[in-house]
């Protein structure tokens, strides 16, 4: 924006000089003494606006750059607010923070700690394991949450989080962890067993960093609606800063072989489903459908809150789309996609480095905010400090944001004391770099 400023300010001093030159040179052209006292009043006057005329067009470019134009329906153009592409400084809360969670007190210290240490947005999961971890009216009534999650004192735990982060200046974008995931043990799997897909061979499981897990059916309407259900739910009852979709949000390239996509398949192109699960035309279909269900979720989240963040965390392209069927790239260049944030859970360097300077990574950055997730530990997987902050630095030297897996292992279950992981944190985001919340 600078550079447009500093182009634009030169063609007003160019324009102001040339005006003040004309209005000189006319006055020595002009005998009659009135009218030479009248240019140099004019000269005089102009010299002393021309300090306004450089305030006014600094004025114009900001106000030129603020705005952009967003094609609406129809093909039309109007003018948007443009927020200004922000650093990302994030930290998801899981499940493994809930001791933190559920206290008023604990979630303070925490808010106020990641303040100091000039963070900027939390992910707290709302959906996981086949539940939600807030007061559900709609999952209630599905009949799949036989409990409802809530702090020490009974109150609400996202609304205490989200209350609790935006006075100290932090967005909150509750994130859907488990996206088309569930256990099959878990109620939803249990009550709705016509919503779960399965693979060419009838199972209907696989092993995933959760265990072992069943599938959502993404292609079929009345999980699509449900899903899409819940995420209207999470953003109108709360004053969330948006929603965030991950890896899960997803789908195995193994499944697909259930009666209802068998036959929407064959309906639709009058062939079977080729019995190579990887098979290029299948693998598209499948995530063409899945990239349709996310426009219309986009276009839902939208209708019911313009400015909420549509955020999503895949892993690396390549990988999400020929094992995931997660076209992300398409979703970011359709215009669905607010902010990205790729998981790069690598702890060699050289291929930390090499999945981070992907190309497809350099495009969302020139349109989106654009992160890397790294991990900083599991409780039986301690990440050294001197790991995090190679990769933080090589991440910052390409202009990306960073959001850490997971808030609790920032501190703990690690190899150095609490006060040098702090400290180290702190070196790392020096100066603070605060995101604006659009009301």
């Amino acid at each position: 924006m600078l550079s447009r400023f500093i182009y634009k300010n030169e063609q007003w001093r160019v324009w102001v000089v040339n005006a003040s030159f004309k209005s000189m040179k006319s006055s020595f052209s002009i005998q009659n003494w009135r009218r030479r006292s009248i240019a140099a009043c004019r000269q005089t006057s102009l010299k002393y606006l021309f300090p306004f005329l450089i305030l006014i067009s600094f004025v114009t470019v900001l106000l030129v750059d603020s705005f952009t134009p967003a094609i609406t329906e129809g093909g039309r153009f109007s003018a948007i607010a443009q927020i200004p592409r922000q650093e990302i400084r994030g930290v998801w809360m899981t499940n493994n923070d809930f001791d933190t969670l559920k206290s008023r007190d604990k979630v303070h210290d925490a808010v106020s700690q990641l303040r100091r240490l000039n963070f900027n947005t939390i992910y707290p999961v709302v959906w996981n394991s086949g539940y939600v971890m807030y007061p559900s009216a709609l999952a209630q009534r599905a009949g799949i949450q036989p409990f409802v999650y809530r702090g020490s004192d009974g109150h609400d735990i996202l609304a205490d989080l989200i209350t609790q982060a935006h006075r100290q200046g932090l967005l909150v974008i509750p994130w859907f962890e488990f996206g088309f995931m569930a256990p099959p043990t878990s109620e939803l799997a249990l009550n709705y067993p016509d919503w779960f897909t399965q693979k060419r061979d009838g199972s209907q499981t696989s092993i995933s960093a959760a265990g072992e897990v069943m599938w959502l059916n993404p292609f079929h309407p009345q999980v699509q609606q449900f899903i899409t259900n819940l995420v209207l739910e999470t953003i109108t009852q709360y004053d969330a800063d948006g929603i965030q979709f991950d890896d899960h949000t997803s789908l195995p390239y193994e499944f697909g072989y259930d009666k209802y996509t068998v036959a929407l398949y064959t309906q639709e192109t009058n062939n079977a489903p080729p019995s190579n699960p990887q098979d290029a035309e299948w693998v598209k279909w499948r995530a063409d459908k899945i990239t349709a269900f996310m426009v219309q979720l986009n276009q839902a989240v939208k209708q019911r809150k313009p400015q909420a963040i549509f955020s999503i965390s895949p892993n690396y392209y390549d990988f999400a789309y020929k094992f995931q069927l997660q076209d992300w790239l398409t979703w970011m260049r359709q215009n669905i996609v607010d902010e990205l944030i790729v998981q790069v859970y690598r702890p060699n360097l050289q291929s930390f480095i090499a999945n981070i300077s992907r190309p497809e990574i350099q495009e969302a950055q020139q349109i989106i905010p654009t992160g890397i997730g790294i991990m900083t530990g599991l409780r039986n997987n301690p990440v050294p400090m001197q790991q995090i902050k190679s990769q933080v630095r090589a991440v910052q030297e390409r202009g990306l944001g960073v959001t850490f897996f997971y808030y609790e292992s920032l501190w703990n279950d690690a190899q150095e004391s609490l006060e040098e992981r702090q400290a180290g944190f702190q070196n790392l985001f020096p100066s603070p770099a605060l995101r604006a919340r659009v009301e």
